[in-house]
């Protein structure tokens, strides 16, 4: 069931925690990393975290399984440059978190010699770059698969392989549809993200309160905004681009309930409040119980510590 050779296409966060991941598991595979831009791999090469190859096509020559971990605007014209390198039964994914657009995209260039199959682990933090990897990040969290309909001998095989890869390194695996995915990162991931980013914004837009008044008193609530609005704005750009239909879904329904609040503290309805807050309240202990946090204070994170959510 295990991968000999395994390319990582995309030396980033997720990327760098991969091969982190793989060697601290065990795992025997021989690792080669690529990235497009030469800065970042000088530094995987110093990290020393894998081979680092100078080209895509060299990563991808007589590997088992490759990676995609680029950002998903990228994935496809980063696959068009070593899809004729692909070796006969090779299994390719990505780590991108829409999977319908990537599925559309990616599935009518992956030669016939090959297995593709999408995937999305559920894991990450606001930092990026290789330095930013390390190798607990995949553990007890979810990695969605979204295989296609793939009658084609070797398909389960290759499902499997790379199901069991992603429990080696430490995660939970599910299979799911790239709809229904892309439904469900929209209100758990994606529409999180976009308020945070819009607040932050807001913030710095408001021309009542200062900048430094901003940053010198920030609660947990704007803080941990801000958390949130640190990430990659080239990652979250390609996200909100390509899964726009969910996105707009879900902000549809949250303007309307965000509305129903405006009214509610308007009008003085504190029941109406109260049974809102209680409801959100109940989903956060939820949250802890499924073991997605803990219920130290902070969001779980020691203080200075590393943030893994």
């Amino acid at each position: 069931m295990s991968f000999a050779r395994v390319a990582i296409i995309g030396a980033g966060l997720i990327g760098s925690s991969i091969a982190r991941a793989m060697s601290a598991s065990g795992m025997k595979a021989h690792v080669r990393l690529f990235d497009a831009s030469a800065d970042v791999r000088a530094r995987a090469a110093i990290l020393g975290i894998g081979a680092v190859a100078a080209t895509a096509q060299e990563a991808v020559r007589d590997a088992d399984l490759v990676i995609l971990a680029t950002p998903i605007g990228a994935m496809a014209s980063a696959m068009a440059g070593f899809a004729e390198m692909l070796p006969e039964g090779a299994v390719l994914t990505d780590v991108g978190s829409t999977k319908r657009a990537v599925v559309d995209a990616l599935a009518k260039i992956t030669p016939e010699r090959a297995f593709f199959i999408a995937g999305h682990p559920i894991a990450g933090t606001e930092q990026s770059g290789p330095e930013a990897g390390f190798a607990t990040l995949f553990e007890n969290r979810w990695t969605i698969l979204t295989p296609q309909d793939d009658p084609r001998p070797g398909y389960a095989d290759a499902l499997a392989r790379l199901s069991a890869f992603w429990t080696v390194l430490g995660a939970r695996v599910e299979i799911m549809d790239p709809d229904r995915h892309d439904l469900v990162l929209a209100i758990t991931s994606h529409v999180p993200h976009l308020i945070a980013f819009n607040i932050v914004a807001t913030a710095e837009d408001l021309e009542t309160v200062t900048e430094s008044e901003i940053v010198k008193y920030s609660a947990g609530g704007f803080r941990d905004f801000t958390r949130l609005a640190a990430s990659d704005p080239v990652m979250w750009r390609d996200v909100f681009l390509a899964n726009k239909d969910a996105v707009l879904e879900i902000l549809g329904r949250f303007t309307e309930d965000l509305a129903a609040l405006q009214r509610a503290i308007r009008w003085g309805d504190g029941d109406a409040l109260h049974d809102t807050f209680a409801r959100a309240r109940r989903v956060r202990r939820e949250v802890i119980e499924a073991g997605q946090d803990t219920p130290a204070p902070n969001w779980g994170r020691d203080q200075g510590g590393e943030d893994k959510s």
